[in-house]
């Protein structure tokens, strides 16, 4: 089934939290693609796309149409994507994904959870031989969708993986990171049913640890997550 499979599967951390957390982090996305493309989710397919996301875990339409009205006002805060990539005890790759209004405030935290935890706060650039940046869409299973033709017929526009996740009833699509538009398009123009789409970062290998190593990372992780400014943490621990 393949390494993205696999590192789905043994990843240890929860991505979101609690859900009032999820609806701030995803309010965010909102707004960052608004700035950058529109409040118009039809000529937008970013929006569309973290649309779908806040339906898939129940995030009240309001919600999303304040989100959108709010992101189109010119006294909303402009944020900014910031990257902090480090090593967690053990020798563990973390990546930390920001979104945040106050870089310098953001940087501060972040290393002060490094530095507590025992790990150390590196420089930009310095994981990209570890993780791969990929596009991954959810869609709905189907008996009537044939998985090896499906990966046929994507393999076009730019997927290198796709496989069912019987227990969640999802067909999972990986693709390279630049096809994340072309996969969208095709998707949707096909009438596929999209429960979801997004980015992810993949670790090439994985760290194997004891329990109680695993234990001191996850300390990090926790610490991380909790900053209102993180919007995801990726980590290398198998």
């Amino acid at each position: 089934m393949g390494r993205a499979f696999e590192f789905r599967k043994a990843r240890k951390m929860k991505r979101w939290g609690m859900m009032a957390k999820t609806f701030t982090r995803i309010g965010k996305d909102i707004v960052m693609a608004v700035k950058s493309g529109g409040a118009d989710p039809t000529t937008n397919s970013r929006l569309r796309a973290i649309m779908q996301n806040a339906k898939a875990v129940n995030m009240p339409k309001d919600n999303v149409e304040r989100a959108i009205k709010r992101a189109s006002s010119k006294d909303e805060a402009d944020y900014k994507e910031m990257v902090y990539e480090g090593y967690a005890p053990h020798g563990v790759a973390i990546l930390v994904e920001c979104t945040t209004d106050n870089p310098t405030r953001t940087v501060a935290n972040v290393r002060s959870y490094f530095n507590k935890t025992g790990g150390s706060l590196g420089t930009s650039g310095m994981l990209d031989f570890i993780f791969e940046r990929k596009s991954i869409f959810k869609i709905a299973a189907d008996p009537k969708i044939d998985i090896e033709e499906l990966e046929l017929e994507l393999i076009d526009f730019g997927a290198d993986e796709i496989f069912l996740d019987e227990e969640a009833g999802l067909i999972n699509v990986y693709g390279e990171f630049t096809a994340f538009g072309a996969l969208q398009k095709h998707l949707e123009e096909k009438g596929y049913e999209l429960k979801g789409a997004d980015f992810e970062r993949i670790p090439n290998d994985t760290k194997q640890l004891t329990e109680e190593q695993v234990a001191d990372v996850e300390k990090l992780i926790e610490k991380l997550e909790e900053d209102d400014d993180v919007q995801n943490v990726y980590h290398n621990m198998g």
